[in-house]
């Protein structure tokens, strides 16, 4: 069911097209529009229509008069959709990509006037109309790359299209010209694809098939337009400087007049944590541009320096001192000079903002932001102490002195004055973080030298020790409990050593048994051999050898001064390392050496540990 006889094709065929072009319907009303059957499939669904039109011409293209109809039916298919506003964009363009596609064909017999192209280029791209942009823009690529180009002037539609901002349109007709460089306006125009302006400039420039003009001009537009591109993405920006225009950085910041645009993209370009995959290496990159990278991160993220100098590369200490100290970044400073190797002049300034830090919360008189204000104290003081533990271990006695002292008195100053003021607003909090400062510098100064220093203060020398009583039992509470601890460890370490070495003394003290009673290499028994004096050597691993028939096997390792044997046959078993069995016996509890050695009398000898 569903074969049509060959016989009754022609007519069939006939009756159905006779059918879609009927001008009314047989029961039409007045109102009835013409040409009711095509436009009904049209509005049911106009692809698969006319995807189905297309079979058919394919199917009987070499039928004359299915020819004609074919022409017949395609003037009816104009007139329904072009001469009516019924129908959408999509469903209009969808029509011309067909007719497109059909003109192009080498054998084609249809024949569309070339106006109507025109008004369909002219319905597509008509300003009045911003609805349905992105469709309208899709529906004329789909006609161009079906075809249609070939019926439009290139330099007109170029204009429409960029009036009614179809830049897709735009780049297609571009490419086609190999004018890459427009290309790139296309992209920064288009607010939907504007941030893939960069992978495109990177394609053309890197991958091969453009000529050297081609990527020349390409380069050239992407400089022209590198602060807009800076401000799209600085990351981006930033990669594509540094593959492509690497020898032209300080070209690049010159034309960044914008110094937050400059910030962003000095950022991306030097801060490895910015994400820009580039091997640092690989970009020569200037001290000075590091450091007015360094200026404009004073300026506009003074509380992220230190962490970004920690990881920044290629900049002068000197210039870049002067920088920090030009923006007042007190604790950039002092972090530059430390790095230089000038402790004291890096302590100085802490120690200066930690005694202004004291002054301000000593003379509060009231408590707003107190707890601010305390904060800032210790977190001051413990950057502080940080940076003297940091460098006490490289520094002598008396430099290490004049480090932590200072310290200690300028936590101490506000108490020492407490009774002539007026009392501040937290002596606790004080004595709290002053007990932190002892607690730390007992670690490189000695406790004797700590208390006679605050014994000769003068202050405290006139009978005011009980207002450092305090103080003076938390340090010998610390004191008592490390040397305490002290002494338990010193007791472990001195147990687990005892134990060590009885373990030891047992094992080098054990007697060998050898396997057999004759050398493992000549195979005589030793006792066979004593006219010849020889030593025999026998080895942990019970194994028995002439000292003779060893020395020619080289079984022999000079070591510190002395003669080291190896047993011949453990050895030429694993030729890793001669050494290996040495080091499992040891683990297993054998003699070290592993070897002893007796002579056929059995009489030790003088200045040897192996028994002769």
């Amino acid at each position: 069911p569903g074969d049509i006889p060959e016989d009754l094709v022609p007519l069939v065929k006939n009756q159905v097209f006779e059918f879609l072009i009927r001008l009314h319907s047989a029961e039409a009303s007045p109102e009835e529009e013409i040409y009711p059957y095509v436009r009904t499939l049209l509005h049911f669904d106009t692809r698969e229509f006319l995807n189905v039109l297309a079979l058919t011409f394919e199917d009987f293209k070499n039928d004359k008069q299915a020819v004609e109809y074919q022409q017949r039916i395609v003037d009816i298919l104009l007139k329904v959709m072009v001469e009516n506003s019924d129908f959408t964009p999509s469903q209009v363009g969808c029509l011309f990509t067909f007719l497109a596609r059909q003109l192009a064909k080498p054998d084609n017999t249809l024949f569309v006037n070339r106006t109507l192209f025109d008004q369909v280029l002219e319905f597509l791209c008509s300003p009045d109309d911003d609805s349905r942009h992105s469709e309208r823009q899709q529906v004329l690529l789909e006609l161009l790359q079906a075809g249609g180009i070939v019926q439009f002037e290139e330099s007109r539609l170029i204009r429409m299209a960029e009036k009614a901002e179809f830049y897709q349109i735009c780049e297609f007709m571009y490419e086609r010209e190999h004018q890459y460089d427009k290309i790139i306006d296309c992209y920064l125009r288009d607010p939907l694809r504007e941030e893939e302006v960069f992978n495109y400039i990177h394609n053309i420039l890197s991958i091969p098939g453009h000529s050297a003009e081609e990527k020349q001009s390409v380069w050239q537009k992407a400089m022209d337009h590198i602060e807009e591109l800076v401000s799209l993405r600085p990351c981006k920006a930033a990669e594509l400087v540094a593959i492509h225009f690497s020898e032209q950085i300080e070209t690049v910041i010159k034309k960044l007049q914008n110094q937050v645009l400059l910030f962003k993209f000095l950022r991306s370009l030097l801060d490895p944590r910015e994400g820009v995959h580039v091997h640092q290496e690989l970009v020569q990159i200037s001290p000075c541009v590091t450091e007015q990278f360094i200026e404009l991160l004073c300026q506009f993220s003074p509380n992220q320096v230190i962490e970004t100098l920690q990881v920044l590369e290629c900049y002068r200490l000197e210039e870049t001192i002067q920088i920090t100290q030009k923006y007042q970044l007190h604790e950039v400073t002092a972090y530059l000079l430390e790095k230089k190797g000038d402790i004291h002049g890096a302590f100085l300034i802490m120690l200066k903002r930690l005694q202004s830090k004291l002054q301000e919360i000593t003379h509060q008189d009231e408590k707003t932001k107190e707890e601010l204000s305390l904060k800032d104290v210790e977190d001051t003081m413990v950057e502080t102490i940080a940076l003297c533990q940091r460098n006490s271990h490289n520094l002598n006695q008396q430099q290490r002195e004049a480090l932590w002292f200072p310290l200690l008195e300028a936590m101490m100053a506000p108490q020492k004055h407490s009774g002539s003021t007026a009392p501040h607003l937290h002596p606790e909090a004080l004595k709290s973080l002053t007990m932190q400062v002892l607690n730390s510098m007992a670690a490189f100064i000695a406790l004797p030298s700590i208390l006679q220093r605050i014994l000769q203060d003068p202050v405290y020398g006139k009978g005011k020790l009980g207002e450092i009583q305090g103080l003076i039992l938390g340090m010998l509470d610390t004191f008592n409990y490390e040397q305490t601890l002290l002494e338990t460890t010193t007791s472990l370490l001195n147990q687990d050593l005892h134990w060590s070495l009885c373990n030891l003394r047992a094992s080098v003290t054990r007697g060998l048994n050898p396997k057999q009673d004759y050398c493992s290499i000549c195979l005589q028994q030793y006792k066979r051999r004593q006219e010849m004096a020889d030593e025999i050597i026998v080895f942990s691993c019970g194994h028995l050898y002439h000292s003779f028939c060893l020395q020619n096997k080289e079984c022999t390792i000079e070591t510190e001064g002395q003669t080291r044997w190896t047993c011949y046959k453990c050895s030429s078993s694993n030729k890793v390392g001669k050494l290996s069995e040495n080091s499992s016996e040891v683990k297993k509890g054998k003699t070290v050496p592993s070897q002893v050695k007796m002579s056929p009398s059995c009489h030790p000898s003088k200045g040897d540990s192996a028994v002769k």
